[in-house]
């Protein structure tokens, strides 16, 4: 028995640790009040799989709440993430200097944003946390009005906000920004006894350098983008898009190790401190590298050669246009399903939209599909179960046999989405295979050769942004 635990032990040094296989380890609310620092914060939190952005609050700051609103919620369009719910705060009487860096930067469409009516934060606030069974961590990037005004208004904050993560000049700095949008409401939360984090930014130079810009840069992914539009803004004399800001915040919730810490009246006061290693820690936030994406093998490998000769000329394309994660998920969904197979495809790239609807990890919502039990249609199910993970074996997935079609509803905290494929898409996939059939008959190499053939092809035009209608379902 002293072997075994010996052995036990030494295998625990050994290894990797290994979190929760699926749920990340920080669910915040974000308040914001819709800075350039503000973007920078925001996108970390939302590229980071080890982070779940609940909901996210607009409060008067940078710019008033309206205008912070279309911003906030151009840049969600921008990513794919219309499902996460955002708020305005309208009660705070700040008047917003409006600063032009962060009015005039474009963080997404906003013509699409301004067809949305923003809600007040209160009852939304409310129901989210009736409903909710993590602990939260609010996230505050400008004022604490929004949370002072919650710790009043809703019995069930104290009890779900576990803590509270504010950007600002220091615990006892009476003069800074973000302290001056409502001073009354952050002595009320310093004294209201959730435990307080104050993040200072870093104290002088330039964090993001040009070689770390350039390393960003070559992440080539939808965050990394929109972090090189914002440093393009820097310029002489106006270097405030490369320095470190609220978005020292995400980096302090993934890696506290590297800040110092001080401890005053209860509350904590911290600031980075190792500035090269938290320019090594951004580039992981931001490719995406704050958990293990698989549990047996360490990755998959995205070199062309690796792949078979039909498949390696699209290899690098395809992860440029969708993403490590559409990928992965295609390469796990062909070979469980044991060829390439159109409807499979079609249902990774469904079930990977709707985590992007969400923002969502694996294993994180119900899915009932409507595409049957009959091939060739029901392939889809494979796909769905592999990128969203819910398979049966989790109690995940149903599967709808009355009309088949191809599309699913995805239930994610008490709200619903309908995806369907493109009713064109669909009937031009369904005659190919139809003729492929005819002409050749599915005992046939020829079939499932032209079958593959078609997958391929599919798998590299169609944007997954695209080809599915998103309806969000009313809540009963």
């Amino acid at each position: 028995m002293k072997k075994i635990i010996i052995l036990l032990a030494a295998m625990l040094i050994t290894s990797p640790a290994f979190t929760h296989p699926w749920k990340p380890a920080h669910y915040v609310i974000v308040d914001t009040e819709a800075g350039i620092d503000d973007i920078k914060a925001i996108t970390m939190l939302l590229a980071s799989p080890d982070v779940r952005v609940e909901a996210i609050t607009v409060s008067p700051g940078a710019l008033d709440t309206g205008t912070g609103y279309l911003k906030i919620k151009s840049l969600l369009n921008s990513y794919g993430h219309q499902g996460i719910p955002v708020w305005v705060n309208r009660s705070c009487n700040y008047v917003s200097p409006r600063l032009r860096v962060a009015e005039v930067a474009k963080w997404g469409d906003e013509a699409v944003a301004r067809n949305t009516v923003p809600a007040d934060f209160l009852p939304q606030l409310r129901h989210l946390l009736s409903i909710e069974e993590n602990s939260l961590t609010m996230v505050c990037l400008g004022g604490l009005s929004t949370a002072s005004q919650a710790l009043d208004a809703i019995p069930k904050f104290r009890q779900k906000v576990k803590r509270i993560v504010w950007s600002a000049d220091g615990i006892d700095d009476t003069k800074g920004f973000n302290y001056s949008i409502d001073p009354q409401a952050a002595n009320r939360i310093m004294q209201c006894g959730i435990p307080l984090t104050v993040v200072k930014p870093l104290a002088e130079g330039i964090f993001y350098t040009d070689e770390l810009a350039e390393c960003i840069k070559t992440i080539n992914n939808k965050y990394s983008s929109m972090l090189g539009s914002l440093f393009a803004l820097s310029a002489p004399g106006h270097t405030f898009p490369l320095t470190l800001v609220d978005d020292a915040v995400p980096l302090y919730i993934h890696y506290p190790q590297y800040f110092s810490t001080d401890s005053a009246s209860g509350s904590m006061e911290t600031s980075p401190l190792d500035t090269d290693m938290l320019r090594e820690q951004t580039i992981k936030i931001i490719s995406g590298e704050t958990t293990e994406r698989n549990q047996v093998i360490k990755s998959i490998p995205i070199a062309p050669a690796f792949y078979f000769a039909d498949v390696e000329p699209y290899v690098e394309d395809i992860i440029g246009k969708y993403g490590i994660d559409e990928w992965t998920s295609g390469v796990f969904a062909n070979e469980l399903h044991r060829h390439l197979g159109v409807y499979a495809i079609i249902g990774v790239k469904m079930g990977i939209r709707a985590r992007e609807y969400f923002n969502t990890g694996v294993d994180e919502f119900r899915v009932t599909s409507f595409a049957g039990s009959t091939p060739p249609l029901s392939c889809m199910n494979d796909g769905l179960q592999v990128s969203t993970g819910a398979t049966p074996g989790h109690g995940l997935l149903t599967v709808r046999n009355d009309a088949p079609l191809p599309s699913a509803e995805f239930t994610y905290m008490g709200r619903t989405i309908r995806l369907t494929l493109n009713s064109e898409l669909a009937q031009s996939i369904n005659s190919e295979l139809k003729e492929i059939n005819f002409v050749n008959g599915l005992d046939s190499n020829i079939y499932w050769e032209l079958v593959r053939q078609n997958a391929i092809k599919y798998w590299f035009r169609f944007d997954r942004r695209d080809i599915f209608t998103v309806e969000e379902l009313p809540v009963h």
